[in-house]
């Protein structure tokens, strides 16, 4: 007997899972593709600050290395606080207490405003660090003088993060996308004149990237206070109505949620920038190889990130309105399309790896060095997709303490270690440099995949439990 064809769907639950996954990546996908021009464009802010720096000369490339080193943890760790707020933006979004963002993110501001003056006084005072590290002199002084340039640029970047938070919790994407782009020429006119001392100005070399970032992120946080301030959309936020104090959600839930993930994002960015220190002592070469391969992959993280951040929004807007099996198909979908990212672009860097190392530098032995090092970051690409989209849909369930522990064994108890032990100790045979550390990184990261991966199928389980309950 022949069944219609809507009937032989309904009896196949194979092909309906996947008409369901393919309806979410139908969602995922155009509500990531603005987060990823934008977070592209903000990438492109330390792609133009390594490629220009790098045409002035190795040891200016390596002092904005290392002083990126120091620079970047800071940085994630204040985005990754304040970006408690995407998913607390979201679920109230989805419940329909949007009227209460508004307030919440005012609150967001006390919490950002003793993160921004540390920030600041760390990074005008890190001399300390390159002499206990024994930082090359010169490249030391470039560095010491880049981070206090771009130290101006704090105030702005906190509350940069703030509102494109509420922006990106509401579903609200491309403000982010729109200002980041126009950022990039921005950051690259500030180059050319910091660097190459135009208009007057003296020639301050790799420093000079630290001057222009400064420019360019006060002008992504007066561009983003234009637009919720003009545009209506953003009027239900009520985020300029100081008289609006609605809502239970303040400092102490932003705090409890976001220090988890800040020290989480804090701690993955400070393995590379201990690994930089570590290589400082081998010379320019070795921690100039570490950062081309560390630039690309950060250009290539921002793809599984961007739909991961998607994954954090979808998950936060289902839990909101209590549909718990939605939020588990955000999950699997997110974690499939990264797992299929990281195959093409694991491919690509494969069969251009001397390609990519020539966009950066001139020098043949460079060159020869990033390329064996793109190897090994093809493999990480993988792990790292999968972890990222994994911790980024346990932020969308405000899940965040766990996940933190599981992050520092995994990159802290295994990680570091083994990455030193293979690069700059015969433990296992000849000392390897830099690529013992991209080893130890793929193990770690694969690690923390499995980890963030098992807590999340729990998580999503105590979910569905909690909703037939």
């Amino acid at each position: 007997m022949t069944y219609p064809r809507r009937m032989q769907f309904k009896s196949d639950p194979k092909r309906r899972q996947f008409k369901l996954l393919k309806t979410e990546a139908r969602l995922l996908i155009p509500l990531a593709a603005p987060i990823l021009m934008a977070q592209l464009s903000q990438q492109a802010l330390s792609f133009t600050d390594t490629v220009m720096a790098g045409r002035v000369s190795a040891t200016d490339l390596a002092g904005v290395a290392v002083g990126g080193s120091i620079w970047g943890p800071l940085f994630l760790f204040l985005y990754g606080v304040l970006l408690a707020i995407t998913p607390m933006v979201a679920q109230l979004h989805g419940a329909g207490k949007t009227d209460e963002t508004g307030p919440l993110v005012r609150r967001g501001i006390v919490v950002a405003l003793p993160l921004v003056l540390i920030t600041i006084l760390l990074l005008r005072n890190v001399g300390f660090i390159f002499a206990w590290m024994e930082v090359d002199p010169q490249i030391a002084v470039i560095a010491t003088d880049y981070l206090k340039a771009i130290s101006w640029g704090i105030p702005a970047v906190a509350m940069f993060f703030l509102l494109r938070n509420l922006s990106e919790g509401l579903g609200l994407v491309r403000p982010s996308m729109i200002i980041g782009l126009a950022s990039i020429p921005i950051n690259v006119a500030g180059n050319y004149i910091f660097i190459y001392g135009k208009l007057g100005l003296p020639a301050m070399g790799g420093v000079g990237c630290g001057w222009a970032s400064a420019l360019s992120l006060w002008f992504m946080c007066g561009c983003m206070l234009l637009t919720i301030w003009r545009i209506r959309r953003y009027s239900m936020t009520h985020f300029f109505d100081l008289a609006k104090q609605r809502g239970t959600e303040g400092a102490k839930q932003i705090l409890r949620l976001g220090m988890p993930i800040g020290l989480s994002l804090m701690i993955e960015a400070s393995i590379f920038a201990l690994i930089a220190l570590f290589l400082s002592p081998l010379g320019a070469l070795a921690v100039a190889s570490h950062h081309i391969t560390l630039n690309y992959s950060s250009l290539i993280f921002m793809i599984p990130l961007s739909i991961s951040t998607a994954i954090t929004i979808r998950v936060g807007h289902a839990i909101g309105k209590q549909r718990f099996d939605r939020a588990r198909l955000v999950c699997s979908t997110g974690l499939l399309i990264n797992a299929s990212i990281a195959l093409v672009t694991a491919t690509l860097t494969l069969v251009f790896a001397e390609n990519i190392a020539g966009i950066y530098t001139r020098n043949p032995q460079l060159i020869t060095i990033a390329v064996g090092l793109l190897y090994l970051n093809a493999l990480y690409q993988f792990s790292d997709a999968i972890q990222v989209g994994a911790a980024a849909a346990l932020r969308g369930y405000k899940d965040s303490r766990v996940p933190l522990l599981m992050v520092v064994f995994s990159y802290w108890v295994v990680g570091l270690p083994l990455g030193y032990s293979l690069a700059l100790t015969d433990l296992w045979g000849d000392p390897m440099g830099a690529k013992g550390f991209w080893i130890s990184l793929i193990i770690g990261l694969t690690i923390a995949a499995v980890l963030l991966g098992t807590r999340l199928h729990k998580v999503g389980q105590w979910g569905n439990r909690s909703s037939n309950s």
